[in-house]
């Protein structure tokens, strides 16, 4: 899943972005730029993952509610790979685990950017579309784990949510 995630990620993004290279400008070297792109990469990794294993985890209940449903046990229905893998409920709290985790580093990406763009520009928030998508998915993100911490959404609900975020 995460190797065709990023395959249709990368390809889209360069058939529908592509911008030739150009040398930085003046005011945006500075170190802050290597943390904010490297801790915003990472993030987002963790992210990819955590939504690769939601989609799993979404497959995974979908095929033991069919094996529920059934009379015939010897022959469960779905891919046969799922087999291979942990119960929906170990596959959520890993997700949950990967989430929490890229939600700390996104935490990070935002206080970095902030001191980067005042170092660059002078000002730590200017309502640019990246700060504020970063700050919208920020929120989404403190929803799932809010969410699932203190309310109980469990199961689908919350592999939704973890997908919805990394969307």
């Amino acid at each position: 899943f995460l190797i065709g995630m990023v395959v249709l990620l990368l390809g889209g993004a360069t058939i529908t972005f592509y911008v030739d290279v150009v040398p930085l400008m003046d005011p945006l070297k500075s170190v802050w730029l290597v943390i904010h792109v490297f801790v915003a990469s990472l993030a987002t990794a963790l992210f990819a993952i955590a939504c690769g294993i939601s989609i799993t985890q979404l497959m995974q209940a979908r095929r033991d509610r069919r094996a529920q449903a059934s009379s015939e046990t010897s022959r469960p229905s779905g891919p046969a790979f799922l087999r291979t893998l942990p119960p929906a409920d170990a596959l959520e709290s890993l997700a949950y685990r990967f989430a929490i985790v890229g939600f700390v580093f996104w935490t990070f990406t935002l206080i970095a950017g902030a001191i980067w763009a005042n170092d660059s520009w002078g000002r730590y928030w200017g309502f640019d579309t990246k700060e504020v998508w970063t700050f919208v998915i920020w929120v989404l993100y403190a929803g799932y784990i809010h969410a699932r911490a203190t309310r109980g959404w469990r199961g689908t609900r919350s592999a939704w949510l973890s997908i919805i975020g990394f969307v």
